[in-house]
Formats: C-alpha cells, sequence, structure tokens
C-alpha cells in the first residue's frame, strides 16, 4: 500500500517537484543534494555512473550557509504494524509531530501517522511536509 508526502512548504514544493509524492516503494529515503557543485542534480546531464546506486529517493536542494538537510538525511519504512521515520544519522535531525527524532548524528526511530507533520533539520527549516496514508 503506498502513502505520500504532501508538500507544506514552496520549498517543499520544489523538492517534491509538484504538491505531493506517493511512496510506492520503501525504504523512502531522503537527503540534500551536494555531488554537482552547487547546481541542482537535475541541471546535471550525468548525475552518477549507471552502475551506483542512488543513495536517495529525493535530493533536496539546500541553498545557503546554514544547512538543515543532511546528505542522507532520513528515511520512511513500512512494516507489517505500520510506518516509521528512521533518522540516518543527520546533524540537525527530524522533526515530526514536534518531536525531534535524532540529531548529533544519533539516529533515532518513530512511528508515522497520517497527517504528521515532518520538518527536515531545525524548526525553522524551510522544508516542511506532511505524511499521508492517503491522497485526500
Amino acid at each position: 500500500m503506498p502513502a505520500w508526502l504532501m508538500a507544506l512548504t514552496e520549498d517543499a514544493r520544489r523538492a517534491l517537484n509538484g504538491e505531493q509524492r506517493v511512496i510506492e516503494r520503501f525504504p523512502f529515503k531522503v537527503g540534500r543534494e551536494s555531488r554537482v557543485g552547487g547546481r541542482p542534480a537535475w541541471q546535471s546531464t550525468e548525475r552518477r555512473h549507471k552502475t551506483a546506486q542512488e543513495l536517495n529517493d529525493i535530493y533536496i536542494v539546500e541553498h545557503g550557509e546554514l544547512l538543515n538537510v543532511s546528505r542522507e538525511h532520513f528515511l520512511i519504512e513500512r512494516q507489517d504494524d505500520g510506518y516509521f521515520l528512521a533518522d540516518r544519522g543527520s546533524a540537525c535531525g527530524t522533526i515530526v509531530e514536534g518531536r525531534t527524532v535524532g540529531g548529533d548524528r544519533r539516529g533515532g526511530r518513530t512511528p508515522l501517522r497520517d497527517h504528521d507533520v515532518i520538518i527536515v533539520g531545525t524548526p525553522t527549516s524551510p522544508f516542511v511536509f506532511k505524511f499521508r496514508t492517503s491522497p485526500d
């Protein structure tokens, strides 16, 4: 059964390339784009060697000196008992419904429920999403 990430901010819309993104494959990985010398990867003709495995399903392009998003930030996984968000050892952590998961490279994991708000990084991060288990 798929799930969705819905954009709640303009920066989140840019990251999803639209209002929402269906999640059909798990784990679904999110991280910062950093491989193309400051240019978003979609502007590059060749992202990686064709045999290399992608680190993320969504690459967030972040501008500026202060970064909220780590290269390998979080993932969403599905198990028999539901959905979970796992921090992948990020520096700033991920905020799920007001609770910080991970940060300081320590990782962490929390259940995800329908309508949970996810902030990638600190409370001032512009990358804010809503997790959905139905597309409404």
